[in-house]
């Protein structure tokens, strides 16, 4: 049996965004065992795929803030020695980082492929692998770590892309239809104003429940402003990703900014309005099996009627 290792460790739309190689790889190299080092939020998303058979999580992200700590060098040096438990025939690292990465990569035991200094993010971070694979930068980022892995492991992607998660056995339970609306996005310039969320809340509400989650405290606060708009509109509470999966999985549609959550709805298939204010959508826009509509093109983002319009078509809500 062929043991590989993937590294992508963050953020989420990266790491849904590598789902679809791991799927191919387990269809085209079903002798393999595979393992994936990711941050630990992330975790629990990764599990549902049935292709992982170890997830190796890592907490860099707490690490960088309580580097004082030695708690966190504790914590550092547990994990070091799970990555280096088990001697890897491959480690593939799709995120092409330095730090974030490639120095996991080369602290792993196995013969390490990455993208060569042409194809890579950060060009140091090729100095660090043993094999290096040119993949073209204007590619899609699934497409991209697709070509990645198939040169690492001896074939050549091909089909559409699989995220290997089936919507049908995540859905969780409802009385009613409702629909998702994704606010919330770690950089400010990939916001909607929030009127126009509320806009949006108050008249989808007259037709339809409505869910809106968040993951920090800001959103949070933000989240519960754009539900006053609406009195069918619902702010759950914060869950991770698994059970989140299940809430995206069972909704009618979801409507979001360029954010993880956005991607995981397309890799389930979820009817889905996209809404890309600064973001490039075609390196990393959403891809899925289920029906798209990517707004994009002015940096304050579409109207709430074109993004209503988008809904009613993608969802076969009726007016």
């Amino acid at each position: 049996m062929t043991d590989v290792l993937f590294i992508k460790t963050s953020s989420l739309g990266d790491v849904i965004h590598h789902l679809p190689a791991l799927t191919e790889a387990r269809r085209r190299r079903p002798d393999a065992r595979f393992a994936w080092v990711v941050e630990q939020a992330f975790a629990p998303l990764v599990r549902l795929h049935p292709a992982v058979e170890a997830v190796i999580p890592v907490a860099a992200r707490d690490w960088r803030q309580s580097l004082h700590r030695p708690a966190t060098w504790r914590a550092a040096a547990d994990f070091l020695r799970a990555l280096r438990a088990r001697r890897y025939d491959l480690v593939i690292d799709t995120q092409g980082l330095f730090f974030k990465s490639a120095l996991l990569a080369r602290a792993a035991r196995g013969r390490r492929h990455g993208y060569d200094r042409d194809s890579i993010r950060e060009r140091a971070a090729a100095c660090l692998y043993d094999v290096r694979h040119p993949v073209a930068r204007n590619l899609h980022a699934i497409a991209r770590n697709r070509l990645l892995t198939g040169r690492a492991l001896g074939y050549e992607p091909d089909g559409p892309p699989d995220f290997g998660l089936d919507r049908a056995s995540l859905k969780a339970a409802s009385h009613s239809p409702y629909g998702v609306l994704l606010h919330a996005t770690a950089r400010p310039e990939k916001e909607w104003a929030e009127e126009n969320w509320s806009a949006l809340a108050a008249v989808l509400g007259q037709k339809i429940d409505l869910v809106i989650p968040y993951g920090s405290e800001r959103e949070r606060e933000r989240a519960q402003r754009i539900a006053s708009a609406s009195p069918r509109a619902h702010v759950p509470e914060r869950q991770p990703l698994d059970a989140m999966a299940k809430v995206i999985a069972g909704a009618a549609f979801a409507v979001g900014v360029d954010t993880g959550l956005l991607h995981l709805a397309a890799a389930l298939a979820v009817p889905l309005v996209a809404i890309f204010t600064a973001s490039e959508s075609g390196l990393t826009g959403p891809m899925g099996q289920g029906p798209i509509a990517t707004l994009a093109g002015r940096s304050t983002g579409p109207t709430v009627e074109e993004v209503e319009a988008a809904v009613r078509a993608t969802a076969g809500i009726r007016s």
